[in-house]
């Protein structure tokens, strides 16, 4: 885990918040890489899921929401961790995890608190008192159900259907940890599905799959997730059967995705809060009822740490030791690097950069690299996961008649390199 961290704020992927105060528990940057790493996981995940099927729309709802919200979905009086407090340091710890004396002052334990986990802040130019409450919200789910009706009545869709959206939400964590597995300030991908009561099944088969599709697309190791499902005792209040995708990371097995059944619980709650009528009209029944819901959810931030880990990689090539990052064309915040052989050819560099410009034009995430040797830049590369690097040299620019506008590109996996028309680079790179 060290070296995975390590990477990430040497490369530029992840950072420590408000490193240069001294930090903040729980919060990361994301670097220049990491941004772009961000936005391919997210762009995928749209696409697979909203893009390319014609059942699901999106929203983009408000962080800050009416507090009645929170009161109906239960978050308010349920969302709560067991706390303890230790009577020497005052240190607070999550009761499930901690052991039986305080393992940063060896003092003992209080009793048991609940502590509910939601960030509470004012809204208004007006005193603080509980009229004036509001919450940064602990999940995206809240802002698709209180949507539902919208959606419904600009688009009339047709059972079933989901609405998708992607963004943030706040935990006040009692102790975060792990990297950017257990944070205060998350990235959701959050999908309701609303079915008919009697089609749950099949439609919670089909999202089983389309979860573990979406990992395998994003370059997770599909052997290292594994499938619990939730005894019954264990279920949340709202879910009828809940599929919990666990992941190997380097700190164990933990939860990497949920999918969950939800029966009419959310629809149903805040249709009795708001008096808001959210039943649906089937129309190729001609009834009218309380849709039911699968959620596929995804952490973003969590997705990364899965992906990280599973492109971690150690080897050696050419005698000597590497680390690499193995992402594949689709995530990777660098799909090429352009390098001139050398850069104190002026003849080499202008040549590069044009192949370079070309490229860019076509493939946004190509990056120049002319820094240090090319054993330097072919190392960096591999460090940062670029699957090619396309090097400029006094063959492309006719030394060797047949070679004329042709590049050696290199694959980051293998090391092997071959020579490709600069006419078709943009083809072999996607």
């Amino acid at each position: 885990m060290e070296k995975i961290v390590s990477l990430c704020k040497r490369r530029g992927f992840i950072y420590p918040g408000s490193e240069i105060y001294g930090g903040l528990s729980g919060t990361w940057d994301y670097g220049p890489l990491g941004v772009e790493l961000k936005n391919n996981i997210k762009q995928l995940w749209w696409r697979m899921f909203v893009q390319e099927r014609d059942d699901m729309y999106g929203v983009d709802a408000a962080i800050l929401m009416n507090p009645e919200v929170w009161k109906a979905s239960g978050h308010i009086e349920g969302f709560q961790d067991p706390l303890v407090e230790c009577s020497k340091c005052k240190r607070r710890f999550r009761a499930d995890q901690a052991e039986e004396k305080c393992p940063e002052c060896g003092g003992k334990f209080g009793e048991v608190k609940q502590f509910n986990m939601m960030f509470k802040t004012q809204i208004g130019a007006v005193p603080e008192d509980e009229a004036s409450n509001v919450y940064l919200r602990p999940e995206t789910a809240g802002g698709i159900f209180v949507n539902f009706k919208n959606v419904v009545d600009s688009f009339h869709p047709k059972f079933p259907f989901g609405i998708a959206q992607i963004g943030k939400a706040f935990r006040n964590e009692i102790a975060p940890r792990d990297f950017i597995f257990r944070v205060r300030e998350m990235e959701q991908m959050e999908i309701e599905y609303f079915v008919r009561p009697s089609g749950w099944e099949e439609s919670f088969e089909e999202w089983r799959k389309a979860v573990l599709g979406y990992f395998e697309a994003v370059g997770v190791t599909l052997g290292n997730i594994h499938e619990l499902d939730v005894p019954a005792e264990e279920l949340a209040h709202y879910s009828k059967r809940t599929i919990d995708f666990e992941f190997d990371f380097p700190f164990g097995k933990k939860e990497l995705s949920g999918l969950a059944y939800r029966t009419d619980f959310d629809l149903s709650a805040h249709t009795k809060a708001s008096g808001a009528d959210l039943t649906y009209l089937d129309d190729a029944t001609g009834e009218r009822s309380m849709p039911h819901v699968i959620e596929p959810s995804f952490g973003v931030d969590r997705t990364i740490l899965a992906l990280l880990t599973s492109a971690y990689t150690e080897d050696e090539l050419g005698g000597e030791p590497r680390t690499y990052l193995k992402f594949n064309s689709a995530v990777a915040p660098v799909k090429a690097a352009v390098f001139p052989l050398l850069k104190n050819k002026p003849e080499l560099v202008a040549k590069a950069r044009e192949v370079y410009l070309m490229l860019k034009k076509q493939i946004p995430q190509v990056m120049w690299d002319d820094n240090g040797n090319i054993g330097k830049r072919y190392r960096r590369q591999d460090e940062i996961g670029t699957p090619y690097c396309i090097t400029v040299d006094f063959d492309t620019l006719g030394e060797t008649a047949n070679l004329k506008d042709t590049v050696t590109i290199r694959n980051r996996d293998t090391g092997t390199q071959e020579r490709v028309s600069i006419d078709n680079l943009a083809s072999r790179i996607v």
